[in-house]
């Protein structure tokens, strides 16, 4: 697995469209998931660690893992087709009988919020990770013109 994929985390967050963009990558990249509002402003809080009254669906998932001896090992972006990326979570569930790892197929985005709220590893492929366009500039203007607003601007959240 080493040389297949790498290691990535949320780097910005920022309102696009309808949506959210969550700027993934490294100090070599940053990519670019288009997410719904909800879903960018969840991942924001659990990399914040911000307090909830209740658990969200997220932590309600890491709180049923928890409960069956179930650990999320790792998050994977796996791939991009017509414009979707695709993704992998990895499960490890340990018990008398041995281990058992478990990849299941889910979006990104909830790859990513289970990844931060449960402040998993979050990888992604080698070979896409050359495929996507690095959008580190866009993530770069937009923390210097958050920097530059005198009110300190609601442009979004820097991860």
């Amino acid at each position: 697995m080493a040389n297949d994929v790498i290691p990535v985390k949320v780097r910005g967050i920022l309102p696009a469209n309808s949506g959210c963009a969550l700027f993934i990558g490294n100090d070599e990249k940053v990519f670019v998931i288009q997410v719904e509002q909800n879903m960018g402003l969840v991942i924001g809080m659990a990399i914040r660690g911000t307090p909830k009254d209740r658990p969200l669906t997220h932590d309600l998932m890491g709180l049923v893992f928890q409960g069956f001896g179930i650990e999320l090992e790792r998050v994977v972006i796996t791939a991009l087709k017509n414009s979707t990326f695709f993704a992998r979570l990895i499960l490890r569930q340990q018990n008398e009988l041995g281990t058992k790892l478990v990849e299941i197929d889910a979006r990104p985005s909830d790859c990513l919020a289970l990844a931060s709220a449960l402040k998993r590893p979050i990888f992604v492929t080698r070979s896409l990770f050359r495929e996507v366009e690095d959008m580190s500039e866009h993530l770069a203007g937009a923390s210097d013109q958050e920097e530059d607003s005198a009110e300190g601007g609601d442009l979004g959240e820097q991860a």
